[in-house]
């Protein structure tokens, strides 16, 4: 039985839920599809928690927005808080991030942050024909916010959702497991307020949380 989660994007407050769901489960296998930094201001406590839990991470977009320096092309609030974060995060926990790679196939699931066209920034339109031509029968990826699984003949695709950020109307920091071929997908509580109160203290306005309370879509990733 293996972990699967994404997008943590900063939130220690839900990775420490999840965490303890984990934990809960017996699971001591972790898969993190990228986009560990991001959005909320508690970076370094994210990827040390991570980097003590062994987890085996990829590349997400705002993770190579951090350590190649560049901006993102679609949100000036993303850059807001990238900016913030380049300014605490520490240099091991940089230099972590910039190891990862844009794809693993582990357990024989195929793992990117976006899709398997563009591995990091790919928002994936998935249909019957998408997987037609990829070698591999499991696949996952993030990078979307949207928890869900897919099945397209023998093949099967889940996206975690995000632990920092959900989309899809669901507050709740959401995760996978995948144990004997299936997926399952979970969802835990945690102090959204908590995470509102930290980010307002490193000087952000309810501009760049206030999302969290209603799991609200954005237009960018």
């Amino acid at each position: 039985m293996i972990a699967i989660l994404s997008d943590v994007h900063g939130n220690y407050e839900a990775l420490k839920s999840v965490m303890d769901k984990i934990d809960e489960m017996n699971i001591s296998q972790i898969y993190c599809l990228g986009d560990i930094v991001g959005y909320y201001s508690q970076v370094n406590e994210c990827c040390n928690e991570l980097r003590r839990r062994e987890a085996r991470c990829i590349m997400g977009n705002h993770d190579w927005y951090m350590v190649s320096g560049t901006k993102c092309p679609r949100s000036h609030s993303v850059n807001d808080c990238l900016k913030y974060q380049q300014k605490i995060i520490e240099k091991d926990n940089l230099d972590w991030i910039a190891s990862f790679p844009v794809f693993r196939k582990e357990n024989g699931i195929s793992m990117v942050h976006g899709g398997w066209n563009n591995p990091i920034d790919e928002y994936l339109v998935l249909d019957e024909n998408y997987f037609s031509e990829i070698n591999g029968n499991v696949f996952v990826s993030g990078h979307s916010h949207i928890q869900q699984i897919k099945r397209y003949r023998n093949k099967i695709y889940c996206n975690p959702g995000a632990v920092g950020q959900p989309r899809d109307g669901d507050s709740r920091a959401a995760f996978a497991v995948y144990s004997d071929g299936e997926f399952e997908l979970c969802r835990v509580e945690y102090d959204i307020e908590e995470v509102c109160r930290q980010m307002n203290m490193a000087g952000f306005n309810p501009y760049y949380y206030g999302c969290l309370r209603d799991a609200s879509s954005r237009l960018h990733s």
